[in-house]
């Protein structure tokens, strides 16, 4: 073969210098510079380890981002001028959360008044204040107006019941303040809390199975503007919320009762009936209660006694996760519309009296048991009133209706936005039904 043209003194020719530079420049790890002998070597025999090791390289670069893309969801990005043509899974947004909002949402305002309420009952105070006009109280205590004691009032006397229930009382409220804490997978917890206590009781076998599909029935008055009777009594569970009644309005919000939702306060009235008749949908009705006041215990140890299904109150740590959230939507939407500082929201929302509504805490528990939820009867309208089932149109200030109503739209639409729940809870489709 012919040879290259070569200086005589030894030096590289120009073309020859130019290939081995410029390979140099574009690849610096593999290409070093070649010292020639006097005698050049033709090009048809220049090795080909070079390029076989850029092969090598290119295959564990692609590898090693084949990796990295399976460990962050199996998602792959591509350069812009790859992407024409082709649609690309974009990871969910990650929901940002203003750090002073969340500490200002975790805060009790009334826990140290509730916390000095409980000590007082556990050290037997109820014959005072508030409490002494109590039904259930006055079951065990009356005044013997022929007695006094050394300041001149009628001396209390208490039946020998009293200290029975007294005790049940006492162990009851002490367990429920020692569980009053805030716990973000307390979600995951509810099939064990509620489903499989009400599943034991109709004589099933307890399982992790969720309700295939549970329909939450408000009691707004939007519900008298469409027939959806037949739709909520389709559902595997109904829950309904304080006792509603469904007698004559069964077209538009179904006759089919599968848990009965009630807050302490409808428990204390039915307390006063004789055998605390407390379930209007029937005797079989499970029924679910949050403790609104400590002193409503009472109510509970003498209504449990006399009901034949499950009466069950809510775990206090499921009520402080409850509480955090709606305090959480109603600030943010405070500041937002306002933009005063956060220290006047209090005074708008009554403070320590905030508190969640029947309805969003019965929805929470529709999201822990269920595979799907439906929820209807939540929203207000200019012609509606406030219940379908009386004539109530104001509103409770210490409910922020608004701010629930945002709630139930990122459950629908964007659920990572929720503060304050575990990241290993799945929440379920949720449909609002207007």
């Amino acid at each position: 073969m012919p040879k290259s043209a070569e200086p005589e003194d030894g030096s590289e020719s120009n073309a020859d210098t130019f290939k081995i530079r410029t390979f140099y420049l574009f690849w610096p790890y593999l290409a070093n510079p070649i010292y020639r002998s006097t005698n050049l070597i033709a090009p048809m025999k220049r090795s080909v380890r070079p390029f076989v090791s850029i092969l090598v390289l290119l295959a564990l670069a692609v590898t090693l981002s084949c990796r990295i893309a399976i460990r962050r969801g199996g998602i792959f990005t591509f350069p812009a001028e790859l992407e024409s043509g082709r649609v690309l899974i974009q990871p969910p947004p990650i929901p940002y959360f203003n750090s002073t909002l969340l500490k200002f949402a975790a805060t009790d305002m009334g826990e140290e008044k509730a916390k000095l309420e409980i000590e007082q009952l556990l050290e037997g105070n109820f014959g005072q204040g508030r409490y002494k006009t109590f039904a259930t109280w006055r079951r065990f205590n009356h005044h013997d107006i022929k007695a006094r004691n050394s300041n001149g009032l009628p001396v209390m006397l208490r039946s020998p019941k009293f200290y029975r229930y007294w005790l049940d009382f006492r162990r009851n409220l002490q367990d429920w303040a020692r569980r009053k804490m805030f716990q973000p997978d307390i979600m995951m917890d509810l099939v064990r809390l509620v489903k499989v206590p009400i599943d034991s009781h109709n004589g099933l076998m307890s399982s992790d199975r969720k309700y295939k599909s549970c329909a939450v029935v408000g009691n707004s008055g939007i519900l008298l503007n469409s027939d959806q009777g037949k739709l909520i009594d389709g559902h595997e569970v109904v829950i309904r919320l304080n006792n509603a009644r469904t007698e004559r309005f069964e077209k538009y919000v179904g006759s089919k009762t599968s848990i009965s939702f009630v807050n302490s306060n409808i428990l204390h009235l039915c307390a006063r009936r004789e055998g605390c008749f407390c379930h209007p949908y029937g005797g079989d009705v499970p029924i679910i209660m949050y403790i609104c006041q400590p002193i409503h215990f009472m109510d509970y140890l003498m209504c449990n006694s006399s009901h034949k299904a499950p009466l069950l109150i809510t775990d206090p740590r499921f009520d402080m996760l409850c509480a955090r959230i709606v305090k959480y939507y109603s600030v943010k939407k405070f500041v937002e519309e306002t933009g005063k500082p956060l220290s006047e929201w209090g005074s708008t929302h009554d403070g320590s009296m905030f508190h969640y509504s029947s309805g969003m805490q019965a929805v929470m528990l529709a999201l822990g048991v269920c595979d799907r939820v439906s929820i209807f009867g939540f929203g207000k309208s200019v012609s509606a009133k406030h219940h379908y089932h009386t004539n109530q149109k104001a509103e409770l200030k210490l409910h922020d209706y608004e701010a629930e109503y945002a709630f139930y739209n990122d459950l629908v639409t964007n659920p990572q936005a929720i503060p304050f729940i575990s990241d290993n809870f799945r929440f379920p489709p949720v449909v609002i039904y207007q």
